[in-house]
Order: C-alpha cells, then structure tokens, then sequence
C-alpha cells in the first residue's frame, strides 16, 4: 500500500498530540495516511503496553489512518544505530510516503529527539540503492521522501510553518483521549505524571488556537522543516 503521509512517533500517542489535526485534515482531503510508533511506551508511569496497544489502535479508528504498526523497539533505550535504522527503512520502503512526520528535534522526553533523528536519518538512506532490504520474502526498492516535517511536543519550538486545523480539533482531542490511561482523570489513582495534569490537556488547546490567532484561523499545528519552505507563488500563501 502506498501512502501520501507516514507519521512516525517513539510512542503511541506522540503522533496524535503533536500533529493529529493535521492528519485528521489530510484524510478529510483524500490522503492516505499511515502511522508507525517505535515503542509500545513500555516505560510510562501509567498504564501498561497491552493497555496503550489497544488504545493506539482506538486512535488510529478515530483518525481515519489507512494503517498502524508498532516496531517494537526498547522504550527509553533505542539508538540511532544501523539496526534500528534498518527497520524504519524498512517502513518506509514499505509504504513509499512523499511525505514524512516525524517527532520534534528536541523536546523534554529523551526518545523524542532520538527518534526525529532516527528516522531523518533512515529517510535518507532508505533512498540509496546499495542499502538492501528484504520484507516479507521480497526485495524492496530503494525510496526517499520528498520531504520530512517534525511536529512540535512539549517544548515550545517556534515553527516554520503551520497548518490550519480548524475543524478538526474535535478529531484531534477525540484521538488523544482514547488514550485514557495517560491523561488527565480526576478519579484515577494512577500516580501523577507531567502529562497527566490539566494543565497539560488545556495547553494542547491553547497552543493550537495560539498559532491559529497568529495567522489568521482558529487553530493551527506547527513543523520545523529540514530545508526552505518552497511554495508555486504567492497566492498559495494562507
């Protein structure tokens, strides 16, 4: 299958905080959209990873995605290595995207910029011909996106671009809560975590309706890019 976008996250719910409204808008466009996680969050304070597998799965149903996968790498512990370059490569040959998202390039949690380097790194290499990958018993092409985008987390990186989501907040929030076990809960007896607070909850709103304010709309999700942002002319400016 191929696919117009692929978003990869070090941890299920990472793609749908950092940029499930713009993926929910894709969809809504007619894209094809597939998500990839790295861990299965096996580390997180709350919940365990039976528990966020089935609620990855809730999200992916509620965004609409064509496909999720997990690769299963060591949560906390993955490297940027070739072994773990190779099974991104892998996905991204698989799906052939035009498109990839990837986490933020520096962020609070230590998997996060680990992984937006991981897989920038393996969309480069997954375009060189002499790098051989085989899935499934088949030999696979050798592939690069055209471009890769970085959504923003915790940390308030300035963006380079924004995408206008009004319309799909609802989506977007819809996601994010299937994952009930890792947000806020006035009646849990889960410890408390950073992102388990309201605090955190309210600011996935206001800092979309920020960036919203700032160019014009109601809500908007910011990227940083790898390279210029290059448009046709100036009336494809929002």
């Amino acid at each position: 299958m191929k696919l117009d976008i692929l978003a990869f996250g070090a941890h299920p719910d990472d793609v749908e905080l950092g940029c499930g409204g713009t993926i929910a808008k894709e969809i809504a466009l007619g894209k094809k959209v597939g998500i990839v996680d790295l861990t299965r969050g096996e580390l997180g304070t709350r919940g365990t990873a039976e528990i966020r597998d089935k609620e990855a799965s809730a999200a992916a149903q509620i965004l609409g995605v064509s496909v999720r996968e997990n690769l299963h790498m060591r949560d906390g512990f993955f490297i940027n290595d070739e072994e773990h370059q190779m099974k991104v490569i892998k996905m991204i040959r698989k799906y052939q995207p035009g498109i990839v998202l990837c986490n933020a390039i520096d962020d609070r949690h230590i998997d996060h910029g680990k992984g937006s380097r991981l897989v920038s790194d393996a969309c480069f290499l997954s375009g060189l011909l002499k790098i051989e990958t085989v899935l499934n018993g088949e030999n696979q092409s050798a592939w690069r996106p055209k471009l890769v985008y970085h959504y923003i987390q915790w940390k308030n990186i300035e963006p380079d671009f924004v995408v206008d989501i009004t319309g799909y907040t609802d989506k977007k929030a819809d996601a994010i809560m299937a994952y009930s076990s890792q947000f806020y809960n006035p009646n849990t007896d889960e410890p408390a975590t950073p992102i388990a607070t309201k605090n955190f909850l309210d600011s996935i709103h206001y800092r979309a309706q920020d960036l919203g304010r700032l160019i014009g709309t109601d809500y908007a999700e910011g990227f940083t890019v790898e390279r210029y942002v290059a448009v046709n002319s100036l009336g494809d400016l929002v």
